[in-house]
């Protein structure tokens, strides 16, 4: 699966205002970028009287908007879909996805610290903190303070980190109930090299791209 980094810090940050910065940069470098905005709080995008709205009216779980440059899916869920199961189900062609939010989960982070809303660091000790993008001078031990300005500074990090190992990424991703499970690279290799082999035997799909597999319980 492709990378996901996550930019939090506290309301009205300018967690925003950086993403948007470092998407430009890093699009700009020849990636191609998928984000993700985390709101705790619940969004509407289907309002009354929209025929999406008078779908899910009468009962229908998922719908489906389409356009001929761009879709869009409202979906029921019994719990929220962590950034794994999202990118697994939604960004199928992306290099990296960003999101905004999700300082409680467990993917390599950026914190943005803006003094005129607080000095005092959320994630100085979560492990999967990366960097710290602030206009305040922090003396970070163990990760890089940028500033938070910087958005080519904060591209270079991400690029390094995380685009140039693409090599190194896994060929096969097993998910089980929404959740990630952790493959042995000869597992991975193993499993992937068998499934590519099935499917170049059927009509059609010898000349396959990435494939994805759903088996429903």
């Amino acid at each position: 699966m492709m990378p996901i980094v996550s930019i939090v810090g506290k309301s009205g940050s300018g967690k925003t205002t950086l993403l948007e910065k470092v998407v430009a940069e890093l699009t700009k470098r020849g990636y191609r970028v998928g984000t993700i905005k985390h709101d705790v709080h619940g969004f509407e995008i289907d309002y009354e009287g929209k025929d999406s709205w008078r779908h899910k009216k009468a009962g229908a779980k998922t719908v489906v908007l389409s356009s001929p440059d761009k879709i869009a899916v409202i979906k029921d869920v019994d719990e929220e879909w962590n950034p794994f199961m999202l990118g697994f189900s939604f960004v199928d062609d992306a290099d990296i996805i960003i999101t905004e939010g999700y300082k409680k989960a467990d993917y390599p982070k950026i914190e943005v610290i803006r003094k005129a809303k607080s000095t005092k660091p959320i994630c100085r000790k979560d492990k999967n903190l990366i960097a710290v993008a602030s206009d305040i001078r922090f003396k970070c031990k163990d990760v890089p303070c940028v500033d938070i300005n910087d958005a080519k500074g904060i591209a270079d990090l991400i690029e390094e980190r995380f685009l140039q190992k693409e090599a190194c990424r896994e060929k096969s991703c097993l998910m089980v109930n929404g959740k990630k499970i952790s493959l042995k690279p000869f597992i991975d290799k193993l499993l992937a090299e068998a499934i590519k082999g099935m499917i170049k035997s059927l009509k059609g799909c010898r000349n396959h791209g990435d494939i994805e597999i759903r088996i429903k319980a």
